[in-house]
């Protein structure tokens, strides 16, 4: 059995093109991305997803890899595969921006550990939320989901010298927007309580000025910030589902310029 170059560059293509693609996508995205999992075990599941996907897709076109065209390859699905991490990135940082709300009204800000995702300091609160969240996304199939997503990819985002169009660009940028909101909407409950508190202590102090209102107004808060978090942690699994459902429609979005 013999192949002649053009079939040996595309057998070679089908296999080189995912891996870059989905190996870009797992370098940035929560759980596969974290600091504390090892490249080689990030290279290593990125040839077995590649390895498994590769037989369902098209023979790509036949492009040395070493050539210009084959970086324009090259820059393609980096580009593609960053964007769809971007916006699974987006879906967990909402809770990280939740957390550093709560923390702040409950007077935790302070109390912060290093988040094993993104290796900078983080309150507490926003390292419960992401404990949660990631456990929700395991017990969800989240992983099998991110999996989906990236073979879909290549069928409305097939492998090429296009690039990413401005729409797409904007596309990121604006979920990366929303980021914002689905974290006050998360934690909405608990600040409006903690800020009713606030007010109420405001009260106190201009009625009673000899009370010491930080010795009293601290525990009150904190044990405040506590139990509005359990009445808090139900309504993760519902903006998480949201979120998702918001991400797959987003790369269902995602577009190429036109030949």
């Amino acid at each position: 059995m013999s192949f002649s170059y053009q079939e040996l560059l595309q057998l070679i293509g089908l296999y080189f093109w995912p891996f870059v693609r989905i190996g870009a996508m797992l370098s940035i995205i929560p759980l596969f991305g974290m600091r504390s999992v090892p490249v080689r075990s990030r290279l290593i599941l990125t040839l077995l997803i590649t390895v498994a996907v590769a037989p369902m897709l098209t023979l790509p076109p036949p492009v040395d890899p070493f050539s210009w065209t084959g970086l324009m390859y090259i820059v393609q699905q980096i580009l593609i595969g960053l964007a769809m991490g971007v916006i699974f990135l987006v879906v967990f940082q909402a809770f990280v921006i939740a957390g550093h709300m709560i923390a702040m009204g409950m007077g935790l800000a302070f109390a912060s550990m290093v988040d094993p995702a993104s290796g900078v300091q983080a309150p507490v609160v926003s390292q419960y939320f992401t404990i949660v969240v990631t456990l929700l996304f395991l017990a969800l199939n989240g992983h099998l989901m991110v999996i989906y997503a990236v073979v879909d990819s290549f069928h409305y985002l097939p492998v090429g010298t296009q690039m990413l169009t401005t729409e797409s660009f904007k596309l990121v940028y604006e979920f990366g927007g929303y980021m914002f909101s689905a974290g006050v909407l998360v934690a909405l409950p608990a600040i409006t309580a903690l800020l009713l508190i606030n007010i109420s202590f405001g009260v106190i102090t201009r009625a009673a000025p000899a009370l010491n209102i930080f010795a009293v107004g601290f525990p009150i808060t904190l044990l405040a910030g506590l139990v509005m978090m359990i009445y808090t942690t139900p309504m993760v699994l519902p903006h998480l589902q949201e979120l998702m459902t918001r991400a797959m429609e987003a790369f269902q979005m995602l577009q190429l310029n036109p030949v």
